[in-house]
């Protein structure tokens, strides 16, 4: 989940974290050609009947996200929770919850898409859990307990929390407890990098490494089932006044990583940090590139893809895919750049999302063209693509009521639109040719109201469009897959970096030249000396020699031959 952070200048790792151990495990290797989907569980597919999309139901789609081109699932929380922040407000870590079908399940499911050969991680949130958790009721009694300490409480009913929000007057312990967002969430005792206060506890003492002990028996616990790894949820916010760079918590992740890598050296831990130097640092294996926009102030991400205050407007957004905002690549490039070298410099990868369940789909304010140009551009860049469930077919943000928690962000979770609506408004496809499968139809789920326009984007109509965002969408899946120099590792250099921007990937075995016109003029440009090959493109383009034309709103991938 996205939360107040301040905007901040990247900084050189080595100079922020001079003593920062080095990773002792290489990075696990499927990760070079990992292509991310992410599901919001609830909203993917019912296969039950009972209106909320369930584990069964992912299994039974497997094939679908493979054959798109991805070959990794994000699952964002399916464990047992009240859900008063979408499952973010976890109540039991090693409990699937009862919506989505059971701990058997999520199992069958790891089985299934290994037999794909392709991986599955889950979501995980360290940083706080659930009021209703059993640690927490614990943690609530006057009598000291082993889980007294598991959350970070003050040493009187009527203290405050030293500037960190707080409840009291809801246990029969003496003390007030510190909440990490809402007021449902009790934050976990990782420490204080300075403590202050009788109560506060120091970062990497004895009780804030038993809890970092109770997260990585958590971890074990779904690793040892089949699980291929984390993305980690509010990752940098573990140790309480950390100093500028997170020096504490980044030893607290090095800590657990000690202590689950040797185990299993194939898992994959991804970080939301959105600060590569520290998160590389700490020993994620990748991090993703966050959607920030504090004060007016746009992070590179923000600059490519919804660059206004309004994410619903397009009036005054200054995208860079926005064909009429005039704005160059070079912007972007002057932020993502360090931070992308941070990543290098640290053996790891720095992520783009196409959006995610926090962020606002990025239709109906872009065209699908804008919205085809961009995510080939961002599939095509370093790191490992993550594509948002619906975001191939060009799903648009609905202005909904909140629901579970989710307020503004409730209108990027709606049901996948699989087909055709019919009477009740619920979105249906026949997958009785699935002989693996449960037969009959199965629905997006009625969690949230679906899409109930004429002309809603749908997984069936587009399947049958040739010209559709869905089949742009997993034909640049299938080059990225197919392409050496698309692998997330390879080198990056940008050579055009104005209104057009064109850059190079290579390897020892391929080079690419990717080039990209958002704006509604044709442009021409000299390549660097070679012959070239048109692998994909869209829109009208001319080589002749190391001339390029591009035509307006267009994007080629060229090989040097």
């Amino acid at each position: 989940m996205i939360v107040s952070k301040k905007h901040r200048k990247p900084r050189n790792i080595k100079e922020t974290h001079p003593h920062a151990s080095p990773r002792e495990t290489p990075h696990p290797k499927w990760l070079a050609d990992a292509i991310f989907y992410e599901i919001y569980p609830q909203s993917f597919v019912d296969s039950n009947g009972d209106g909320i999309g369930d584990i069964p139901g992912i299994t039974l789609k497997l094939d679908y996200i493979k054959d798109l081109g991805c070959n990794a699932i994000w699952l964002n929380p399916c464990f047992d929770s009240p859900f008063k922040d979408a499952g973010y407000d976890v109540r039991d870590y090693k409990k699937v919850a009862s919506r989505y079908g059971t701990n058997d399940d999520l199992i069958a499911l790891f089985d299934a898409a290994h037999r794909r050969d392709m991986h599955v991680i889950l979501d995980l949130v360290p940083g706080h859990t659930s009021e209703e958790h059993e640690w927490f009721h614990r943690s609530c009694k006057v009598e000291r307990n082993n889980y007294s300490d598991r959350y970070i409480w003050t040493d009187s009913w009527i203290s405050g929390g030293d500037g960190l929000p707080f409840i009291g007057g809801e246990s029969p312990r003496n003390g007030t407890y510190i909440l990490n967002f809402f007021k449902c969430q009790p934050a976990l005792n990782y420490g204080f990098a300075h403590p202050e206060r009788s109560w506060q506890k120091p970062a990497l003492g004895p009780d804030a490494k038993a809890t970092c002990d109770a997260m990585v028996d958590v971890m074990r616990f779904w690793l040892s089932r089949g699980a291929d790894g984390f993305r980690v949820d509010m990752a940098d916010s573990l140790v309480k006044k950390d100093d500028e760079g997170k020096p504490y918590t980044i030893r607290t992740w090095q800590y657990m990583f000690a202590r689950i890598r040797p185990a299993f050296p194939e898992a994959a831990f991804v970080s939301e940090w959105g600060r590569p130097e520290e998160s590389m640092a700490a020993g994620f294996d990748m991090d993703f590139y966050l959607d920030w926009r504090w004060d007016g102030v746009p992070n590179g991400y923000n600059m490519l893809l919804r660059n206004v205050d309004d994410p619903l407007s397009r009036k005054g957004d200054k995208s860079y895919f926005n064909a009429d905002s005039g704005t160059p690549i070079s912007e972007f490039l002057d932020e993502y750049e360090p931070r992308l070298r941070e990543a290098e410099t640290a053996d790891g990868n720095f992520n783009f999302i196409t959006c995610n369940h926090d962020t606002a789909r990025v239709a109906p304010r872009l065209s699908q063209r804008e919205i085809a140009l961009a995510y080939c551009t961002l599939f095509a860049m370093p790191g490992v693509p993550f594509l948002y469930y619906g975001d191939e077919i060009g799903m648009r943000y609905r202005a909904l009521p909140g629901k579970e928690g989710g307020y503004v962000r409730t209108g990027s979770r709606t049901p996948m639109q699989w087909g055709a609506n019919d009477a009740s408004g619920a979105l249906h496809v026949s997958d009785s040719a699935e002989s693996d499968t449960r037969a009959g139809d199965v629905t997006g789920g009625s969690y949230l109201p679906a899409d109930p326009s004429a002309d809603a984007p749908t997984v069936a109509a587009q399947q049958a469009d040739a010209e559709s965002l869905w089949h742009t969408v997993r034909s640049i899946l299938h080059v990225k897959g197919e392409c050496d120099a698309l692998r997330s590792g390879a080198t990056f250099h940008a050579i055009e970096r104005d209104r057009v921007f064109v850059f190079e990937r290579s390897t020892h075995l391929q080079k690419l030249i990717i080039a990209v016109n958002p704006s509604r003029d044709c442009k021409a440009l000299q390549l660097p000396d070679g012959s070239y090959r048109t692998i994909f493109s869209i829109g009208e383009n001319e080589i002749s020699g190391t001339s390029l034309r591009l035509g307006l709103q267009s994007f080629a991938i060229l090989e040097a031959e």
